[in-house]
């Protein structure tokens, strides 16, 4: 009998890749019978990204077989950073099509399906090519994806222009949102120039003509959400099989991991705010005294992942740097050695699980947010870029599982420009109000967190997702 065979592919981002590959895990885990090739697409300005696929392609697996693709990236010349992206991801379409054509005329497996990154969407040209159903892999929330669904709608349905509603002051009624949602809190990214609203709508209604969409979240997290897109019709079969999660982390840090461990070994149970803003997360000089000011004047004991921003002229990810004394206020590191430790890169996932970390000032990716939740550590919000304002916001008015310290905070992605500058007692009002033992929000969290580990678990909300997914590709073989 031959073997099904999924294909992923997904972008070079280390938050959707590293998604990805736990999703293929998760799969192979639960129907040996299946086999997994996961597509990846190279990256040449983010070693994190490089080292990580590295360790994949150097680690045999037995039901998962991982391949980089190589193609060489568009012109900078294009007009704006969604322009270089998508047609970096277009160039890839004869690699996927030698792929597909490779596993269809095996003897050993049929081909069941192709999963692909939510910026993915015109690899579903080549799938259709071959007769192959398409799966969209959301990496992100359900509130969030309703939000391009619903802005999608209003473009196609009604005709409106999305692009009214950058800076506005309009809130959003979004039927996976309880709350209305300001209309200045949509990803800056709808708003680029040169189109930009329509290139990203235009993945959105894409996703309608898929199988299937799954989504890293789980049900006792976005109850609301996830039952607004089931009742639109539509919109494909939702899979909610989160929260997927790469919870060991990389192998490739293990000094500064063990340094950092042990300095957390030493601190009283949660007495520690953790600041940490992403593999894209990083402020200018003005705003880090700020943070630095928030924090030596709150009192409280931190670790503070700190990162100097990318090269204006070019587009790269922050990276560590050399000497903290010359963006740090004065005698600062001094003054704060007995409470406090500013480090470059951190292992999220094992800081946020030790017993010492209280809180967590976060960017409010969703990886992130599903790590917190994971790990029962309350949050305070402050967005940068892409759907952050909007998960910030699920997190404070919905949910009521975060504090905040600012929802609308922006921080251009490509040119590194902030919105504004936060003041030192806005942080440290935040980071109070964070750390306060009686904070009605820990109840709450520390309830998600033991829904969370239950959601993955046989019997659980997640698990019968997952089940229905693969249900649905055994239909697809004959």
């Amino acid at each position: 009998m031959k073997k099904a065979e999924l294909v992923f592919v997904t972008v070079p981002g280390i938050g959707h890749l590293v998604s990805c590959v736990e999703l293929a895990k998760l799969l192979v885990e639960c129907d040996e019978r299946l086999s997994i090739t996961v597509l990846m697409m190279k990256q040449p300005f983010d070693s994190k990204v490089s080292s990580y696929t590295n360790s994949l392609l150097e680690t045999p697996n037995l039901h998962i077989r991982y391949l980089e693709l190589m193609k060489e990236e568009p012109s900078s010349q294009l007009s704006s950073f969604l322009s270089i992206f998508f047609r970096f991801i277009d160039n890839h379409k004869s690699c996927v099509r030698d792929v597909l054509a490779e596993i269809s005329n095996s003897v050993s497996s049929h081909l069941g399906g192709i999963i692909i990154d939510m910026f993915c969407t015109s690899l579903i040209d080549v799938a259709n090519e071959f007769g192959v159903p398409s799966y969209i892999f959301y990496p992100g929330g359900a509130a969030t994806l309703g939000v391009l669904f619903q802005l999608q709608s209003l473009r196609d349905d009604l005709n409106e222009e999305v692009s009214y509603y950058e800076n506005s002051d309009v809130e959003l009624a979004l039927p996976t949102y309880i709350n209305p949602v300001p209309a200045k809190l949509l990803s800056s990214a709808l708003f680029e120039k040169d189109g930009g609203v329509d290139m990203v709508l235009d993945q959105a209604q894409r996703y309608r003509k898929t199988k299937g969409i799954i989504i890293n979240t789980f049900l006792e997290l976005e109850s609301h959400a996830i039952q607004a897109l089931s009742n639109d019709k539509t919109i494909p079969p939702v899979y909610a099989v989160g929260p997927v999660l790469n919870l060991k982390g990389s192998n490739s840090q293990n000094q500064e991991t063990e340094m950092i461990m042990k300095w957390l070994d030493l601190q009283p149970k949660c007495s520690v705010v953790f600041l940490c803003f992403g593999s894209g997360g990083s402020f200018d000089a003005d705003q880090v005294k700020e943070i630095a000011y928030a924090l030596e004047h709150s009192g409280y004991r931190f670790l503070w992942s700190l990162r100097t921003p990318s090269p204006k002229e070019k587009f790269e990810f922050p990276s560590e740097y050399e000497n903290l004394d010359e963006v740090l206020p004065e005698g600062f590191l001094q003054r704060t050695a007995a409470v406090g430790k500013v480090i470059g890169w951190a292992p999220q996932a094992a800081v946020l699980s030790h017993p010492a970390v209280g809180g967590f000032v976060s960017h409010c990716g969703w990886n992130s947010i599903l790590e917190s939740v994971w790990c029962g550590v309350p949050v305070a919000t402050w967005p940068l870029y892409a759907e952050q304002q909007e998960n910030a916001f699920l997190m404070v008015k919905d949910l009521a599982m975060a504090v905040e310290i600012k929802i609308d905070f922006k921080r251009d992605f490509v040119m590194g420009v902030s919105s504004e500058i936060l003041s030192a007692d806005v942080i440290e009002r935040g980071i109070k109000h964070l750390m306060d033992p009686e904070n009605e929000i820990r109840e709450k969290v520390k309830e998600m967190k033991e829904k969370s580990r239950l959601a993955p678990s046989e019997g659980g909300s997640s698990f019968s997702s997952l089940r229905r997914f693969l249900e649905d590709v055994a239909d697809n073989i004959p």
